[in-house]
């Protein structure tokens, strides 16, 4: 018998499923998860490989249309016209995918089809629960998103923070998906908080120790850890959490404060964190190419002019509410060599008296 090497078209992927990366948050809320998921899915796209990205929000409400901007920030509605939570936003503008409304999914949305299934009769008669019937219902979620489209990696983001009770049953449900995964099948990446206490003039990784054992003892260990400081950690700092938080090295990424976030994913991707994911996943692709990102960060720090736009809106003392405005005209900006300010007025506030202080703007918004 003669055997001929099967070549693979450029870009391709030998995978026989989806494969998992669950990403997770600790120490406080609004580190950026949702910056951190979408960059890591631009770096694998980058590779050559099909990415989509999951978010699971712990909330009771069935989706965020009910929700105050002031508390939750933006709606982001989806193509097919879902309400969804405003990370989706994120996600679109990192990576080529279109997020559905499976992309996004609530507490709300498990119980309620938990209870219609209840009182259908589909559980037989049988006592409902939390475990099997509430973690089978949300991995039968994760499942429907990933596979809402063909792709090699899914990323599912998982909202809230390590120790709250409501987000207990999304790890418990990704903790028993990665078991029947396998260990080439899934990866778990944390995001943790390293605060610089600066009456001690040093960092305190304190905290990030604390979430990574409260993560172990529900029964999840991470493979990497994105540790989140107003500055890069030294390698004695990383070298500690390593040590007590049972990862790797390696995998101890530091996650500075940046000035634009689309140097989110040269930063990552510098410290090998992609490299150490697809090791993990065994996937075999070719290597990053990030100039896209290099070009978008150069434009927006080097602009050849500036204009100001007025935001006139009813939610303007928090900007997230209108982060997908917000970011259309920065990218408009940036396609056009110039910086965009926004300056926000509540529409509440003008008269015909003082409505001529939007005369000194360049273009107004409403």
């Amino acid at each position: 018998f003669t055997t001929t090497a099967c070549a693979l078209p450029p870009g391709a992927v030998p995978h026989d499923m989806t494969k998992f990366v669950f990403v997770t948050g600790g120490v406080v809320s609004s580190l950026g998860k949702g910056i951190a998921s979408a960059s890591l899915a631009a770096i694998l796209e980058s590779r050559g490989l099909k990415v989509t990205l999951i978010k699971l929000d712990p909330y009771l409400n069935v989706d965020p249309g009910t929700m105050s901007p002031f508390q939750h920030g933006e709606v982001f509605v989806t193509d097919d016209g879902a309400e969804t939570d405003l990370d989706l936003g994120h996600y679109e503008r990192f990576i080529t995918t279109r997020m559905k409304r499976s992309n996004n999914f609530t507490t709300g949305q498990i119980y309620k089809s938990v209870l219609e299934k209840e009182r259908r009769g589909d559980y037989l008669g049988k006592t409902v629960q939390v475990i099997p019937h509430v973690t089978n219902e949300i991995k039968e979620f994760v499942l429907r998103g990933a596979n809402a489209q063909p792709v090699d990696v899914a990323i599912v983001e998982i909202g809230g923070t390590v120790g709250d009770i409501e987000s207990l049953p999304f790890l418990e449900a990704v903790r028993q998906m990665s078991l029947k995964l396998g260990p080439t099948h899934f990866a778990f990446v944390h995001l943790t908080y390293v605060p610089f206490i600066s009456a001690a003039g040093e960092l305190k990784t304190k905290p990030t120790q604390h979430t990574v054992q409260k993560l172990r003892e529900i029964g999840i260990q991470p493979d990497a850890l994105l540790c989140r400081a107003d500055r890069l950690i030294p390698d004695d700092e990383r070298e500690k959490i390593s040590l007590f938080t049972n990862v790797p090295l390696h995998g101890v990424i530091s996650m500075p404060d940046v000035d634009v976030i689309y140097k989110v994913p040269r930063v990552l991707h510098e410290q090998g964190l992609d490299e150490q994911i697809c090791m993990k996943l065994q996937l075999l692709t070719k290597p990053a190419d990030l100039r896209r990102w290099d070009t978008l960060v150069q434009e927006e720090l080097h602009p050849q002019r500036e204009v100001t736009i007025a935001m006139c809106g009813k939610y303007t003392d928090l900007s997230d509410s209108y982060k997908s405005l917000n970011e259309a005209l920065r990218h408009a900006g940036i396609h056009n060599h110039a910086r965009v300010r926004i300056e926000y007025v509540d529409a509440e506030t003008l008269t015909e008296q003082n409505a001529s202080q939007l005369a000194r703007f360049d273009a107004v918004l409403v």
